[in-house]
């Protein structure tokens, strides 16, 4: 069997499957499944200075390849977690990931000290969130407020900074560029991208919030494509996401410039989706001759 170690901006990973923020909740229903220990990691559902309950029903719908989400960052609060989840997750023998969203630098700021020193491994920086201050527009979608997030966590972390990527921006070359310039230690990419569906019935939209997030296999081909653009353009470590259900689909992303890979909806549909698809990644590479699968990242990007 291969070496499956990773190493995402000084993070060693026993493996390069994590799972992604807001698919696997705190973790604790999947453990039931398999040891929490078989993932190279876990990216906590993400976390908001107070508690928040999300958006009203209805926040699921179905596309014909995925889902859209409008869950609206549930979560019981940075002090819960730090006090009742983090002692529990620390003993399962993988690396863990906090995924924090602030409405504000200030909250970021907050967020980034408290989840430091509860000892996670690494924090990721949710930018598809509203910056209040500046009329609702996410931090994410322009260099300058992605750029000006990034160096406020890294400011206050002590631990390896990765910002989360937005596909639904005019250039997330650019935003990836700024993140980096600004000091983040590793980018996570794709996040959800917009969506909607209609009710033939009510004539409505779908979803309470009319619009969502999109994720699932339909969206494979857009992350490939924006893990590839980016680890072009930017020299520190990705973790691809985005449609991943099978070991391929990790294989090509890590093909396309990732370091790890991350699979989210998959979860879903089958609590084991992320230990099946290192089980599959481990059997491809020993079926096509890879003996060490951080030599799948693509490091000579000549296509």
């Amino acid at each position: 069997m291969p070496d499956m170690k990773v190493n995402l901006a000084g993070v060693e990973l026993s493996n390069p499957i994590v799972v992604a923020s807001g698919t696997f909740g705190f973790g604790r229903e999947f453990a039931d499944y398999y040891p929490l220990s078989e993932l190279g990691g876990i990216c906590v559902k993400g976390l908001t200075v107070k508690r928040r309950d999300g958006n009203p029903a209805p926040r699921i719908a179905e596309t014909p390849a995925g889902i859209l989400n409008s869950v609206g960052l549930q979560n019981p609060g940075v002090d819960y977690f730090c006090a009742h989840e983090m002692p529990w997750l620390k003993q399962q023998g993988t690396k863990i990931i906090a995924n924090i969203s602030g409405n504000t630098l200030e909250e970021f700021a907050e967020l980034t000290e408290k989840v430091s020193a509860a000892g996670v491994d690494m924090i990721e920086v949710n930018i598809s969130c509203p910056n209040v201050k500046c009329g609702g527009l996410a931090f994410g979608t322009q260099p300058e407020s992605a750029a000006e997030v990034t160096r406020v966590v890294k400011k206050y972390a002590t631990v390896p900074v990765m910002v989360k990527l937005s596909p639904n921006v005019t250039s997330i070359v650019d935003i990836a560029k700024a993140a980096e310039d600004a000091g983040a230690d590793a980018l996570s990419l794709i996040n959800t991208l917009l969506g909607m569906r209609i009710d033939l019935n009510t004539r409505r939209p779908i979803l309470k919030n009319n619009t969502g997030g999109m994720s699932g296999p339909a969206v494979l081909p857009v992350a490939v494509r924006c893990v590839w653009q980016v680890a072009n353009a930017v020299s520190i470590p990705l973790l691809g996401m985005g449609g991943v259900s099978r070991g391929e689909d990790a294989a090509e992303l890590m093909m396309a410039g990732a370091t790890a890979v991350a699979v989210g909806t998959a979860n879903f549909t089958d609590p084991r989706a992320a230990y099946l698809v290192k089980q599959q990644l481990a059997a491809w590479a020993d079926s096509h001759g890879v003996s060490d699968i951080a030599t799948l990242t693509k490091t000579v990007k000549a296509w």
